[in-house]
């Protein structure tokens, strides 16, 4: 078998190949015949061009088809490896990877002896590495697999783990897993310059250069060679920057005591391996900062409060507990289990040795056992993530590869007919004649083209880091041009952190507000005890919701997990044992000592905690309902009273049997306030073409209340749930007046007249029943939704063909985050200037970046003129306050920008450092609003607009270049050298400042066309096409009328006369009426008048084309080798130029209006999809 069907993440097939032989190789023995050929018989019979012809010939083929082997992977496994079946023959294999996972790549095959056991005799092990994931093969499944850690097995498994017993054990664990460090290609400047050169464009414009040279254009060759490699060396050092800046990260080197051979043993945090048991603890540097953690740990003994904000963004330190007291039999969820696993990379800033476990760390640290080490840990991930990021999507790829093949089909029809007629007479040379062709062919791609169109996508690159948002991927700015449907999380995006605690309800049946003072002294014990929050640095830390309900009842929690009320007598409770908050339980529980007494106190989401209460009170679900309608987060609270029994039986109780069998306490009610800005930025949005969704872990009542305030909801809402006798699903509203039964068929129908929303639980009925194509994307609110569930909503959109943007928090939205087009995670890490108005405060904000371009200044001060007022304003204000931590945190945001500033080379993307990019989504912002959501769409609107343009202008540019350098060729008419250099700087400016242009502060209701190939661009240039032809072919014929009759040769050298002037003004009118006319400006862009470089740039070019047609002055007429116009010509030519102008213009204004963008229609490819669904389960 030579093909293995891998299906993971990372891996989807392996193809098994053998290296041919050098001599067997495709792209060596057919060119050797040719060779030999040409050598014994094209030698001795051609006069010496043309076999000099047919050799150049032959030597430009076998360079393609090298050139060929480096970029196409699949080319070069063709010519250089032949497919074998067994696999001890091959020794390499071509790796495809999974969907939106990167290219292809062929790679080493490795065999290797596995030293020999007392239970095994030697085994041969076959593996390969493919991007610092090792994948072994399995000879039993006949497929490969990715190398195993120990991080699923069972609790128990890791409890009685005593780390490696012999040294035998510890060689052969480091051969499978190898040391624990980050090893990056360290590339010199040379190497990825030759990469650079490697380039198809780049290979493209240099063999365009030569051809040039070979005409004798030298000014303008030498103009574009120096513009090529300064493009592409600039480019090589950012690289250079960006790889540097990555081999930083390393694995910390602090010496830890690991457990091996019995005894306790010093070793470096790179030695680690899988399996080895360490103690770990908050271990300083001498710079004062906390060292990290070295590798994933899962913890045995102990706890300790980790800072995460280097993987998810999120400044709350997490609580991380030891797994004693969970079930030896679990298995261990790398999702599920996140608060025993301290991950790589993070900080302890905090930890309590537990001195009751069996093996008893002599630094007094907490006990763990290594999960995973190197590329494989939490941090690793990041890593991979930064240096192998999903595919480069660059700015419409595969659409400009197939707009470039249209107009080389009219390149090669008009080579094709300077051919036939070349070939007609004898006398003409055939070396002259193939250059004319081949010049006429490449005139379709101008150099620049690669340039200018990541200039465009730069240009929003370096906006957007001034606003706080940085981007990983830059070539995903077009795609947020074509967003059609916008997903939110709920807590933290959409709502504030801070919650406000509004009392105590459901005691009763009355449902009155229960005054603090009356609540039964037990319901305040729960809410001043059952909770994570946990002092470091002397600084009560944690959840802001249960800081809001400790602060509301007005108890105090002290350090030795003491919490007791300021004022009254009522009694002091000490924590025993906690049972963190588990997403999948959707509870928490501590057990607490009450004098002498044992209690268990339980919170939780009320539909959960009724299932283990010994008694529902009848208003139970009346009570809940009304206020989470009202759009208010609530808490059931449960306890109950244990048996006498010693604290370290407290210890040790069952996490089940601490929360069953529970008596009702009361519900907390808690309001989250929306964001100021969340539902103005919602509302611009909808009106802006928009489709808005909501994706939270919060109750459906809760979330359709604040979808509905934040305009994600405007009509009647239905929520699907289970029937009351349990055999079915049916639709009720939120006051549960009216229900509608459930059919998948009728859900596209309901969601003309309703707005629906649907929880965890009916998605997974939806994926039993291979619903989810047939509902999901008519749903606008999901709720009590768990991680993985938002990505398969996030895929489900994404099949049916609409462009997503998701924006949520840096922690449990990571997975909806990548698969989005767009992801935007919001980190908190830097909280916004405290000013009392939103102007001054984004005033503020604005400056504080806006201070970053001074160090630019010096280098590029047209970038930043438009900034440099507000720097020394801003300074001094700086200046005049203290520093705050968010000045400090602001302070080192600016020096990254700073960074980042300086790397403005057109297409290199910023050094984005962890902490910056949230594990893995393409876009972070640092921003506690959803603002950044406009901002990115606003640039990706003016990057998809501004590329379109360039493809216009580009199309209308080649197909007159394809004409002039043809037919008019043909009659001896050509440009000299320094026009065509004159007329390529107009091009490069123009490129240039319309790439430059700045979108509207406003979203438009109109959405900018998301293809090149749509009737407006088609039709645009054709019409365009057709009048600019026109306009040449008089001009010419209107000069040959003033030539004698003098026979031009077409391959003489360039002499001025009146038809190639004349062809040159009206080719340089031609350049600038298409720059004009393309020019989209409102609603998306600045228009002309508004973006000034652009306009200077234009009103100097008509103002040359004025000059040189009027001859006003002869010198420069003359340096231009342009001969004198007749004043009739002179006035025609004005006259018709103000004619082709307008009759342009006019077509494109018509077409704007009759073509306007519109939403996609999505719902003929859902139903498209879920008929092919259909058909599969058929």
């Amino acid at each position: 078998m030579s093909r293995f069907h891998v299906g993971g993440k990372v891996v989807d097939t392996v193809d098994l190949l053998q290296k041919r032989h050098w001599a067997w190789r495709l792209d060596m023995w057919p060119f050797t015949i040719l060779y030999g050929v040409w050598l014994s018989a094209g030698v001795p019979s051609l006069d010496f061009g043309d076999a000099s012809i047919v050799l150049g010939c032959i030597l430009a083929f076998h360079v393609l088809v090298f050139l060929f082997t480096v970029w196409a992977v699949d080319f070069k496994c063709f010519v250089q490896y032949s497919k074998v079946n067994d696999i001890h023959r091959a020794d390499a294999c071509k790796i495809t990877p999974a969907k939106f996972s990167g290219s292809k790549e062929v790679v080493p095959l490795h065999f290797r002896k596995l030293a020999a056991s007392s239970t095994s005799p030697d085994t041969e092990e076959i593996y390969f590495d493919f991007r610092k994931q090792r994948f072994i093969y399995s000879t039993e499944n006949h497929t490969f697999f990715k190398l195993p850690y120990p991080s699923k097995e069972t609790i128990g498994y890791y409890l009685k783990n005593s780390g490696y017993g012999t040294e035998a054990k510890i060689l052969t664990a480091t051969e499978n897993w190898g040391r624990n460090v980050f090893e990056y290609p360290h590339p010199t400047f040379q190497k990825l310059m030759k990469e650079q050169c490697m380039e198809p464009f780049f290979v493209f414009q240099v063999f365009c250069v030569g051809l040039w040279c070979l005409d004798e254009y030298w000014y303008y060759s030498l103009f574009t060679l120096f513009m090529l490699f300064m493009f592409e060396s600039t480019m090589a050092k950012s690289r250079l920057k960006t790889l540097s800046e990555l081999r930083r990260v390393k694995v910390d080197t602090q010496i830890l005591m690991v457990y091996r051979c019995g005894k306790w043993n010093k070793l470096s945090g790179t030695e680690l391996l899988p399996g080895d048991v360490v103690s770990i603890g908050r271990s300083i540097a001498s710079d004062g900062e906390e060292k990290s953690v070295p590798a994933d740990m899962l913890i045995l003994a102990g706890s300790a409060i980790v800072n995460e904000a280097i993987l998810t963004g999120e400044s709350t330190p997490q609580w991380k507990v030891s797994v004693v007291g969970r079930r030896s039999d679990e298995k261990l969820s790398a999702r599920r289990d996140k608060s025993h696993v301290l991950f790589g990379g993070t900080k302890i800033l905090q930890h309590t040795p537990d001195k009751t476990f069996h093996l008893k760390a002599p630094d007094g640290g907490c006990v763990a056992v290594v999960l995973r080490t190197g590329f494989e840990t939490s941090q690793g991930k990041l890593m991979r993530t930064i240096l192998f990021s999903t595919e480069r999507v660059t700015a419409n790829s595969w659409e400009s590869g197939l707009f470039i093949l249209f107009l080389v089909v009219f390149a090669l029809i008009a080579a094709g007919y300077v051919l036939m007629k070349g070939l007609e007479d004898p006398t003409r040379s055939r070396y002259k004649l193939l250059l004319s062709c081949s010049l006429i062919i490449t005139s379709v791609i101008p150099p620049e083209l690669p340039m200018e169109l990541s200039i465009a996508v730069n240009t929003s690159l370096i906006a957007l880091a001034r606003r706080g948002i940085f981007c990983t991927e830059p070539f995903r700015i077009p795609f947020a041009g074509k967003v059609d449907i916008c997903c939110f999380d709920k807590t933290g995006t959409l709502t504030s952190d801070d919650m406000e605690f509004t009392g105590v309800r459901g005691l009763t049946d009355s449902d009155t507000e229960t005054e603090i003072s009356e609540v039964p002294e037990r319901t305040l014990e729960i809410l001043a005890t059952c909770h994570a929050l946990v002092f470091v640095d002397n600084k009560l830390v944690g959840d802001p919701l249960e800081k809001a309900a400790l602060k509301g009842i007005d108890w105090t929690y002290k350090s030795d997990e003491k919490a007791m009320p300021k004022r009254g007598g009522a009694n002091l409770v000490q924590i025993v044992q906690r049972h963190h908050f588990a997403s999948h339980l959707k509870r928490m529980a501590v057990v607490v000592r009450v004098q002498e007494q044992f209690f268990a106190f339980v919170k939780g989401a009320p539909e959960t905690i009724e299932e283990r209460l010994i008694d529902v009170p009848e208003w139970y679900v009346k009570t809940y309902k009304k206020h989470t309608r009202q759009g208010s987060r609530v808490l059931a609270l449960a306890y109950k009273s244990l048996q006498d029994m010693t604290v370290s039986e407290a210890r040790s109780l069952d996490r089940d049997t601490v929360e069953s069998g529970l008596t009702f306490a009361g519900f907390a009610i808690f309001n989250c306030p929306i964001r100021e800005d969340s539902a103005s930025v919602l509302s611009g949005l909808k009106e802006s073409s928009h489709d808005l969704v909501m994706i939270t872990g919060d109750q459906a009542l809760t979330a359709c209340h604040v979808a509905g305030q934040v305009n994600i909801i405007s009509k009647p809402a239905l929520i699907l749930g289970r029937t009351k006798d349990n055999d079915g699903y049916e639709w009720v509203s939120p006051d549960e007046t009216y229900t509608i039964s459930y059919r998948e068929n009728e859900v596209e129908d309901l969601s003309e007249a309703h707005d629906l929303c649907i929880s965890g639980d009916c998605i997974e009925m939806l994926q039993q029943t291979s619903s989810t194509l047939k509902v999901i994307p008519y749903v606008k609110v999901f709720a009590r939704v768990a991680p993985e569930q938002k990505e398969l909503i996030i895929t489900t959109f994404k099949s049916v063909g609409r462009v997503t943007l998701m924006c949520g928090d840096g922690t449990n939205d990571v997975g909806a985050l990548k698969q989005a087009q767009v992801g935007v995670a919001l980190l908190n890490a830097i909280p916004p200037p405290a000013q009392k108005d939103k102007s001054s405060s984004e005033a503020s904000s604005k400056n504080e970046t806006e201070k970053s371009a001074k160090s630019k200044k010096q280098d590029n001060q047209s970038k930043t003129r438009a900034v440099s007022k507000s720097v020394s304003t801003s300074s001094n204000q700086a200046a005049n306050r203290h520093m705050t931590a968010a000045e400090i945190q602001s302070q080192k945001l600016k020096k990254m920008m700073e960074e980042m500033n300086e790397d403005g080379d057109g297409r290199s993307a910023p050094v984005v450092k962890l902490g910056d990019a949230s594990m893995a989504s393409p876009f972070t912002a640092k921003h506690a609003s959803v603002a950044p959501t406009t901002d990115i769409i606003r640039q990706g609107r003016s990057t998809l607009v501004t590329t379109l343009q360039m493809f216009k202008i580009l199309g209308l540019n080649c197909l007159a270049t394809a004409y002039v350098l043809s037919v008019m060729y043909l009659d001896g008419v050509k440009l000299g050298d320094v026009q065509a250099t004159i007329s390529g700087v107009f091009t490069a400016a123009f490129f240039l400042f319309i790439s430059h242009a700045s979108p509207l502060p406003n979203l438009s209701a109109e959405r900018p066309h998301p293809n090149i190939f749509c009737s407006y661009v088609l039709l645009s240039l054709l019409g365009q096409f057709s009048v600019h032809i026109f306009f040449l072919i008089s001009s010419v014929k209107e000069a040959e009328k003033y030539m004698p009759d003098v026979c031009i040769e077409p391959d003489s050298e360039f002499h001025p006369n009146l038809v190639n002037t004349v062809s040159y003004m009206v080719g340089l009118m031609l350049q600038v009426a298409t720059f004009a006319v393309n020019y989209m400006g409102h609603p998306f862009n600045q228009s002309i008048s508004q973006n000034k470089p652009f306009r200077y740039a234009l009103v100097a070019a008509v103002g040359f084309f004025t000059v040189i047609t009027s001859d006003l002055f002869r010198d420069l007429n003359d340096w231009l080798r342009l001969v004198p116009m007749p004043r009739p010509l002179r006035n025609k030519i004005m006259l018709w130029a103000f004619l082709t102008f307008a009759i342009c213009y006019t077509w494109e204004s018509f077409l704007r209006w009759a073509f306007p963008g519109k939403m996609p229609a999505w719902r003929k490819k859902q139903r498209l999809v879920a008929a092919n669904e259909e058909k599969k389960k058929v």
